[in-house]
């Protein structure tokens, strides 16, 4: 059943959330690109203190959500409000080539840890982390089911995450034509899956997947 909530309603039980933890900071983290057939994964951790929690960023983070409920616009629009509202940002983001050596899921951890600790350090904070636990990381930190959706600080570094990988996939676009990288953004859509058949992988792809699509192929140069 579809939420009746308005889009700020929703927003405001996120940032009622992260309030009723009691913290001075609240920092969430996140992972975009898990899924897809080729690109980076990128992970962000977004620390918030309860000035902005209570004021949703000066209202600037209203209608704050899951990055996957919102549309690249409004993505792209929060962005300089998160940015302007938190203690800190952070950004970590690994290749296709690392994650063919090390795995899809180490990689993901590695990402997501090293997000949270480049973000704040101090113990006046609550760290969670969208549906993980991190052993790779040493600071105390939480798993939160579906965080994105229940939690202000991991919604706001959900979509830090989804707008830098985007961003990136449009740069992968430029060097790699033909691919359609700045339309599908790696996964597996069907124009994206006939691209690889008719031009073969490139270095931006997971060869560790072993996708039917790739056949025996070597990467493509650009």
């Amino acid at each position: 059943m579809a939420s009746s909530l308005s889009p700020d309603s929703a927003s405001a039980g996120l940032f009622a959330h992260d309030l009723a933890l009691g913290s001075r900071i609240v920092i969430g983290a996140d992972e975009a690109g898990r899924g897809s057939l080729a690109g980076p994964i990128v992970a962000a951790a977004v620390a918030l203190d309860r000035s902005c929690l209570e004021s949703m960023g000066d209202g600037a983070l209203a209608g704050l959500n899951d990055s996957k409920r919102l549309s690249a616009g409004r993505r792209e629009a929060l962005v300089p409000g998160i940015v302007g509202c938190a203690v800190r940002v952070s950004v970590i983001s690994r290749s296709a080539g690392f994650i063919d050596e090390e795995g899809l899921h180490r990689t993901n951890r590695i990402c997501l840890s090293e997000a949270v600790l480049a973000s704040y350090s101090g113990s006046d904070a609550v760290r969670l982390v969208d549906g993980f636990d991190l052993p790779e990381c040493p600071a105390e930190h939480r798993k939160l089911v579906k965080g994105d959706r229940t939690s202000a600080a991991v919604a706001a570094a959900s979509v830090i995450a989804k707008v830098t990988r985007d961003r990136l996939m449009v740069r992968a676009a430029e060097e790699y034509p033909g691919y359609g990288f700045e339309r599908h953004k790696g996964y597996a859509s069907r124009d994206h899956l006939a691209a690889i058949t008719d031009l073969g992988p490139s270095f931006q792809h997971r060869l560790s997947f072993r996708s039917s699509a790739y056949g025996d192929a070597a990467p493509a140069d650009a």
